[in-house]
């Protein structure tokens, strides 16, 4: 057997092994939904000149709303830019039929700002980055 690593996994490699995980996945839950229900989205605001002053970017799966990232530019912070970029996927999501959220912040990010969204620590890694915390936080969708 040859072990290989590579930094340029051709498509066809990198399919093999997703779909790989995917039919196993199948193989253990059956009633797991297809990866084809996977939703990616974006939310953006923008400011009167169509200038974009914020976004989130998202994915749907596993009846679960992912939150993988969220930024809004230092002028638009504090006006509850970002608490409606969220409430906007979320709305998104429960329309979708998801019924949680869950997201990854860092200790120099926005774990408040989470929290005050109603999201709940889960869990913590520390020196994720080396010096700092990582957390993960969730959210049940009403």
């Amino acid at each position: 057997m040859n072990i290989e690593l590579t930094t340029t996994p051709s498509a066809r490699d990198a399919k093999i092994i997703s779909q790989g995980i995917v039919n196993y996945n199948h193989a253990m839950i059956p009633t797991l939904e297809p990866e084809d229900n996977e939703i990616k989205f974006s939310v953006f605001a923008r400011d009167n000149s169509g200038s974009i002053t914020g976004g989130l970017r998202a994915v749907c799966y596993w009846n679960t709303l992912h939150i993988e990232l969220l930024w809004v530019c230092e002028r638009a912070r504090g006006a509850q830019v970002g608490s409606r970029l969220v409430g906007k996927a979320e709305r998104f999501a429960l329309s979708q039929g998801f019924k949680r959220s869950l997201l990854f912040t860092t200790s120099w990010q926005a774990k408040p700002f989470y929290e005050k969204q109603g999201y709940c620590l889960e869990a913590s890694i520390p020196d994720y980055p080396e010096g700092y915390v990582s957390y993960l936080l969730t959210k049940v969708l009403l």
